[in-house]
């Protein structure tokens, strides 16, 4: 595809100058650095967690008998680092979505709230029409966007919690108080592992969909939704 690229806006605004027309594509930017370097961040920290989170619950590595436990305190100390990372990010996004000057992803809301825009997609999907949407997002993606997006905060609330009951000094000490709360909450620490395991399945299933999808959507509406989260441009078909 021949493609004139145009320098991203300052603060990543959005202007009319970052659309262009070329080879019977229109381009537009959509996603600004932050968005896109938070976007891999989380999914780097995702990945890691599932697999480190999967060897802490069955450490296969070494055998029970072993005095060896330099591997599952290399697997425990990852698990923590990347679920910091996680926390970041997760508190990154919720600002950028309220307060970044790039205001594509809150302009999705309008679609949440109009029902034509809740039909229009649900028909595109049906080969019905085609999907037209006020920002980034169809109703239907903010929906579940916003779904993980607290089951993101939830899964971070609860490893603090587990965290907190390991770690009794520095930031474990200083959440100590509000952990034990949760925990009492929430019926004791057994049940806060066992829904911090939860939350880690609805990523799992989050994840396969969510790459699917994406996929789908760029062969069923002739754009690149892949390639914007990298390049932070979307072409769409004329």
């Amino acid at each position: 595809m021949n493609t004139q690229v145009n320098t991203p806006p300052a603060g990543g605004k959005h202007d009319a100058k970052h659309e262009g027309h070329t080879g019977g594509y229109q381009r537009e930017f959509i996603f600004t650095a932050a968005i896109r370097l938070f976007h891999w961040l989380r999914a780097l920290a995702i990945l890691v967690l599932v697999i480190t989170g999967f060897y802490l619950a069955w450490p296969f590595l070494v055998a029970p008998d072993s005095s060896d436990v330099l591997v599952q305190g290399w697997v425990r100390f990852g698990h923590l680092v990347f679920g910091f990372v996680l926390c970041a990010v997760t508190l990154a996004r919720a600002y950028l979505f309220f307060f970044s000057k790039h205001d594509i992803e809150r302009r999705s809301i309008r679609d949440v709230l109009s029902i034509n825009s809740w039909i229009t997609q649900l028909k595109s999907y049906l080969w019905m029409g085609k999907l037209n949407k006020a920002g980034v997002y169809g109703p239907l993606q903010f929906v579940t966007y916003f779904a993980i997006s607290v089951i993101a905060g939830a899964i971070c609330v609860t490893g603090l919690i587990l965290y907190a009951n390991v770690y009794h000094e520095g930031m474990g000490g200083m959440l100590w108080g509000m952990a034990s709360t949760l925990t009492a909450w929430m019926g004791g620490l057994a049940e806060v592992r066992l829904w911090h395991h939860y939350f880690t399945w609805v990523f799992i299933v989050f994840v396969v969909i969510h790459v699917y999808m994406a996929v789908w959507t760029g062969i069923r509406f002739k754009h690149n939704s892949v390639d914007s989260i990298v390049s932070g441009y979307d072409y769409h078909k004329h």
